[in-house]
């Protein structure tokens, strides 16, 4: 069979998203007359109490934040529970992140808000919270998915266990690791534009504002630029788990044959 031809730059969807979202991000303004067109009974259909380059980069912020602590408590709880000392803790973990995703962000912002006060840091904690689950069972289940005679086999090559986490288990759990993270992500996207109703600065600005204003074109404004940034992330992303193979074969024993983990080793062990 003749290989698949290379896919040709300027056919990338990655590419044309990003500069569709670029575009309207900094060229958002330019579509009031549009605007006025389409929604002639609005005095101001155009967004203007923020940029919305300004707008971007807070929830781009914001999103990141979250995820970032998401990501570092949930793969180290994950981590945590896969092995040996802290297996007795795995059932109540998935319960606590389970009830974590249960409860909604607006309902974990209006018990934040008394205590903390307005602004991002409620905000971030109800995302955080939200984007657990994801990343945790991605952790769990990546690790629990490296076959049992390859870790033996590390094991009998003399690796520590610091080095078979590393060099075995980390390379061959990326691509599920990957997986969950960017669940978290794209959810806590989405997610974050209720971060308005807070006091905070987000893309859901435009929404909350043209909402209680019944202003459609502001919701539209709003909604695109999320819909727009959550494409973007993804296939950024998809593009992150090709890449990730260079590292999984840079971080593997040299001259010592592996297989991948698989969904079916899994059930199998």
């Amino acid at each position: 069979m003749n290989p698949a031809p290379p896919r040709r730059w300027w056919l990338d969807p990655l590419l044309w998203t990003g500069l569709l979202f670029l575009a309207l991000t900094f060229g958002m303004s330019r579509l009031q007359p549009l605007f006025h067109t389409l929604f002639p009974e609005q005095e101001r259909p155009m967004y203007l109490q923020a940029t919305f380059p300004s707008l971007v980069l807070a929830h781009v912020l914001i999103v990141g934040l979250s995820s970032l602590i998401a990501v570092v408590v949930g793969g180290g709880a994950g981590l945590l529970v896969t092995r040996d000392s802290g297996r007795d803790f795995r059932s109540l973990l998935e319960t606590v992140v389970a009830i974590g995703q249960t409860f909604p962000p607006v309902a974990v912002l209006a018990v934040a808000v008394p205590l903390i006060g307005f602004g991002t840091t409620p905000a971030v904690i109800a995302l955080a919270l939200y984007g657990l689950l994801p990343v945790v069972q991605s952790t769990i289940a990546g690790l629990e998915s490296v076959p049992q005679p390859v870790l033996q086999a590390a094991r009998g090559l003399g690796l520590s266990r610091w080095q078979i986490l590393w060099q075995v288990e980390l390379p061959l759990a990326l691509p599920v690791l990957l997986a969950g993270i960017r669940t978290s992500v794209i959810i806590n996207i989405g997610t974050a534009a209720i971060a308005s109703t807070v006091g905070t600065q987000t893309l859901g600005s435009p929404i909350i504002v043209g909402l209680s204003g019944f202003n459609t074109a502001y919701i539209i404004e709003g909604a695109l630029l999320v819909g727009l940034l959550a494409v973007v992330t993804d296939l950024a992303f998809e593009r992150l788990m090709i890449h990730s193979q260079q590292w999984r074969l840079a971080t593997m024993p040299r001259n010592r044959p592996i297989t991948s983990a698989s969904p079916a080793s899994a059930q199998s062990r």
